[in-house]
Order: C-alpha cells, then structure tokens, then sequence
C-alpha cells in the first residue's frame, strides 16, 4: 500500500469529519494540521521514519510550543486511522500540565469592568451588550448567535454545539438590558447581534471589535480575546459555588477535565491564598 497524501485524501478526510458533525473551525484546524505534513512530505511516501522526522522538525525549528506540536501530531493520528494508516501513528510529547494560567493570560474582572465600560462610553452599546452575554452565561463565541429575540423573551436560550444540546439561563439584568436593546433598535425576530448586513457575529468581528477596544480601555491586549471571557465565568461560578459538576453542565462540557482547565487560578492568587492559611508561625 502506498501511503501518499492527495487532494482526494483530504477531501475524504474533510468529508468525514463534517459527516461527524464537527464544527466550520474544527474541520478547518484539522485540514490546515494535515496540509502542514502534507508540504513538509512534498509528494513523497509516507514511512514511519518520514513521520518522525516530522516530528522532529517541528520541535527543532523552534517556532512551536510542545501543546501546539501535539495538537499537530494528534491530527496527523486521527487522518492515518482515517486513511487505515495505522502503523503510521505516532506519540506525542508528554508535557508537564501547567499547575497556574500564565499572569500574562490572566484576564480579570477588573479588565472586564473596564472593557464594558469603555465600550458604553464610546457608544458601542453592541459591542459592551456582547462582552457582557458572553461573559454573564459562559458562552462559545460559535453560540452567540443562539441569542435571539424569543430566548431574551424567555430568559433561556437552547443552545445546540458539538453535537450537544443545551440550555443556557439568562441572568435578569442581562435579560433586562438585552430586551432594552432589542426594543431600541427596533428587532422583531431572530438573532439579536448582527452585522450591518444581517449576518449573525462572528469570531473575527469581536475579536478585532474588542481588541480595538484594548488601548482605550488599559487593558493588555495579549490578555483579550473572546474566549477568555468563558474563563472568567468559569472561574466566578466556581469560587462561588465550588460544583465543577454543575458548571461542566452550564459550560456543555463532556468531561469534567476539560472544566479544570478553565478553574486555573494565577500564581498571584493561590499564592494569597497559601497565604491565608497561616500555616507558618512567624
């Protein structure tokens, strides 16, 4: 058997992964993931020993993070099992979990407070209405646009994602300021955040929305992006009601490992907390 990489394989491989209801972005990281061995193959068999060089390539050339080359080498798995390639399959790097999220990354409430009220001050009541959506119910950004004028109505919006349904509660005020902004610019039906030409938000309009927002706001830009928002409420619920059970619930997680990752806390404040323990006599 000859182990080749096509365009025919690719668009089998695509193919499939939409058939497994992946998402727009998902099937797009994967292609992009497998394109990426297909240039560095450059029309040559794949071998095991190719592969690894690969592998090796990726760590060598100094330009990847280990949790990015593992994400590339786990696409590279999931097309050989698809292609039959099994012997092909390769290890990815261990990696030491990281115990804290990076200060740098670490996006606060404070932060928050400051995007939405900059926002409102320059008149981008969309933009701050968005941020606080986000933020108040833990949304993806893909699940916005599950916001509509009949979900603000009812206070509960039914949100289907990865294959998943469910249902997401809307905070009173959040409700009460949504249903005024819907009131205010006249929307009768359907998704309640679009853009000038009808089309629901996407990742890009916030994201570079937001970011432009960033200076003006005193925010460090390396700290916004839209997910980030998802974090914050992940770890407000869970300081304040410790259920991690419940908020994979609320997050539409499937397993309660990928919630941990969002209940990271900075050094700074498990260092504070280390300290309150008073453990030390001084």
């Amino acid at each position: 058997m000859e182990y080749v990489i096509t365009e025919k394989c690719l668009e089998s491989f695509a193919e499939q992964l939409r058939r497994e209801e992946k998402g727009k972005l998902t099937v797009e990281k994967y292609m992009r993931d497998i394109k990426k061995l297909a240039d560095f193959a450059d029309g040559r068999q794949l071998d095991k020993k190719l592969v690894i060089e690969y592998k090796e390539q990726l760590k060598s050339c100094g330009k990847y993070k280990t949790k990015s080359i593992n994400s590339y080498l786990v696409a590279a798995n999931r097309f050989f099992s698809f292609m039959g390639w099994h012997d092909l399959r390769i290890k990815t790097y261990k990696v030491q979990k990281e115990t804290f999220r990076p200060e740098n990354r670490n996006f606060t409430k404070h932060d928050y407070k400051k995007l939405v009220r900059m926002a409102e001050k320059i008149g981008n009541l969309r933009l701050a209405l968005v941020i606080q959506t986000i933020c108040a119910v833990g949304l993806r950004v893909s699940e916005l646009q599950m916001i509509t004028v009949s979900a603000v109505k009812k206070g509960v919006a039914q949100i289907y994602c990865k294959g998943k349904e469910r249902q997401v509660l809307l905070p009173q005020p959040l409700q009460k300021r949504l249903m005024n902004y819907i009131r205010r610019k006249g929307i009768r039906y359907g998704v309640v955040f679009c853009t000038s030409s009808g089309k629901p938000l996407d990742r890009s309009n916030i994201w570079k929305e937001m970011k432009a927002l960033c200076e003006r706001a005193g925010v460090e830009k390396d700290k916004v992006f839209p997910h980030n928002l998802r974090h914050l409420f992940a770890v407000t619920f869970y300081e304040k009601n410790k259920d991690i059970g419940k908020l994979a619930d609320i997050l539409g997680h499937g397993s309660i490992e990928t919630t941990r990752i969002y209940i990271k806390t900075s050094s700074y404040e498990c260092r504070k907390q280390l300290d309150e323990m008073n453990l030390v006599f001084l």
